[in-house]
């Protein structure tokens, strides 16, 4: 069943990581590998918390929450050997590319809103550079103060793109990702891991896949 018409959307902005692109099996072996290195087990509790924050805030939780015998930078550096390679390779998760590209050609303003590092987007995008440059910025951790839940960086987003956030449609995967954009005062969709989608349901439309979304139902144009 489609959704109930919302107001025009005229903005799209978008979260990175599960969002447009599969980068969480990557961070959770990154996660597996150095809890199960100290003995320890990351659960999908701790990494509820963790996800949608920034590095250095994920770091912190899972050092505290499993009692690593190391700090949260030291964390991150032990991840960055392991993740940069595997950033290199991450692809588009399914819908998202054509979804975006098709919002590209009819015109409509997009943003990436991401509490990844500009350096860690960098790794992530190198292979999706033609496709990553229709968007009309791109937002990161390192460019706001406070991160999601905060809505700061849709916000940062929406001035870069001239958005209003009523007329804004955000994606994103992560329970912090839809509290942010709900206190931004914008419209959600969430496509969250099935594990959490009872986390999401604030949102204004969950689906399991981009691939289900009606660009019409918001006022956004059809795909022929």
């Amino acid at each position: 069943m489609h959704p109930t018409p919302r107001p025009l959307i005229t903005h799209v902005i978008w979260d990175m990581d599960g969002t447009l692109l599969d980068t969480e099996p990557h961070y959770l072996r990154a996660g597996n590998e150095m809890a199960a290195r100290y003995g320890r087990v990351l659960t999908e509790e701790i990494r509820a918390q963790m996800m949608g924050r920034s590095g250095l805030v994920s770091a912190r939780i899972f050092v505290e929450a499993l009692g690593i015998p190391l700090t949260p930078e030291q964390v991150i550096a032990e991840e960055n050997e392991m993740l940069i390679a595997l950033f290199r390779d991450c692809q588009p998760m399914p819908g998202a590319r054509a979804l975006s590209r098709h919002l590209h050609r009819h015109g409509v303003p997009q943003a990436v809103a991401t509490s990844s590092s500009r350096v860690r987007v960098g790794h992530k995008t190198v292979g999706h550079a033609d496709w990553f440059a229709t968007f009309g910025a791109v937002v990161t951790s390192d460019d706001v103060e406070r991160l999601k839940p905060a809505p700061d960086i849709f916000l940062r987003a929406a001035e870069h793109i001239g958005a209003t956030p009523a007329s804004t449609l955000v994606f994103e995967d992560s329970p912090l990702g839809v509290e942010a954009a709900l206190a931004a005062g914008m419209h959600v969709v969430a496509t969250p891991e099935e594990v959490y989608r009872d986390r999401v349901g604030t949102a204004h439309l969950v689906l399991t896949s981009l691939e289900e979304f009606v660009p019409e139902a918001w006022g956004l144009p059809p795909f022929a």
